[in-house]
């Protein structure tokens, strides 16, 4: 954890009133929603969403920030948590950062009312506070975060992705939340300045990086130990088999896609696709592309001047590809 407590620092002090005012924007007269919603707090994770909001900006505002920061950074946690509140009920998935998920503990049709629940309460933040412009940039990711999920699944069933195609689920998947986050920051201190729009694109690039990084691990890449083929299991196609299937005889194509769609759940096979996928050079091409999205993300952030929350964002950056999970 040293280099996020690092990247944290010069946003320690708004950090620690965050979680407070976040606490509080949860609060309800059910006290059985109380109960979920402290769960929730408890198990946090490491909170990179308002620390990209947070570091924005201050990097934007000479190191100051104002309320309709920390709003910006309640309301995209709440999206952020209601949407992984409803991915655990789509992934019938019961442990969430190694704790139970709430529909493991509380069944589906509670865990879905709390995620309606707490993006209510996200959208509510901000037009009760008169807040359009944060409630127009999140909106729009919440539009995309779905629409990338239903392409998703949608191209799954025909595994026919192209690498654009990938590219698109993944900008709308994941990298929009934090463009999102960014725009925010942004936003909050500089409203209707070009400096939205250049931190949207700067998350959005991040959020990219991130993304291949994750697929990367479904390959065991580096050291993080054995593969897991979780993806293959579930016919996710990712950026290193896009990439195989791509570059490998018509014979091996349809040897790759018949194992993935009707023997993803044979570990032996699961295991022959991903040492296929790296013979052809799949995760090398995977890795260059995420370092040249994280080059964009830092040329873009190279044009403001040096300061502590220029250099947190740069470790933000590079944290992002050299993680190790």
């Amino acid at each position: 954890m040293k280099i996020v407590s690092q990247i944290k620092e010069p946003i320690n002090r708004e950090m620690d009133l965050f979680e407070t005012k976040f606490r509080d924007s949860m609060v309800s007269k059910v006290a059985l929603l109380n109960r979920i919603t402290y769960y929730i707090v408890n198990r946090k994770g490491k909170q990179m969403r308002p620390m990209f909001v947070f570091l924005t900006a201050k990097l934007l505002n000479d190191g100051e920030v104002n309320e309709r920061t920390y709003r910006g950074a309640s309301v995209i946690e709440l999206i952020h948590t209601a949407t992984l509140v409803h991915d655990d009920v789509v992934d019938e998935s019961d442990k969430r950062r190694g704790f139970f998920s709430i529909n493991a503990l509380w069944k589906n049709k509670i865990a879905v009312l709390v995620g309606d629940y707490l993006l209510s309460k996200g959208l509510l933040l901000s037009i009760d506070n008169g807040d359009f412009d944060l409630l127009r940039i999140i909106s729009v990711a919440v539009r995309e975060m779905s629409e990338g999920e239903l392409l998703q699944i949608e191209k799954a069933r025909r595994l026919d992705i192209t690498e654009e195609v990938y590219y698109d689920i993944i900008r709308q998947k994941t990298a929009t939340l934090i463009a999102a986050c960014c725009s925010l920051g942004a936003c909050s201190v500089m409203p209707n300045s070009e400096d939205v729009e250049t931190f949207r694109k700067f998350g959005e690039l991040c959020g990219m990086a991130f993304q291949i990084k994750d697929d990367l691990f479904d390959y065991g890449e580096e050291k993080i130990g054995k593969p897991t083929g979780i993806d293959i299991k579930e016919q996710k196609m990712t950026l290193p088999l896009i990439y195989a299937l791509n570059n490998c005889s018509k014979k091996e194509k349809s040897w790759l896609i018949n194992s993935v769609k009707n023997h993803n759940k044979n570990k032996k096979r699961v295991k022959e696709v991903i040492a296929f996928v790296k013979e052809v050079g799949g995760l090398d091409y995977a890795v260059s592309k995420m370092l040249q999205f994280k080059d964009e993300a830092l040329s873009l952030l190279h044009q403001y001047p040096k300061s502590d929350y220029r250099d947190s964002l740069e470790l933000m950056v590079n944290y992002v590809v050299e993680r190790k999970k």
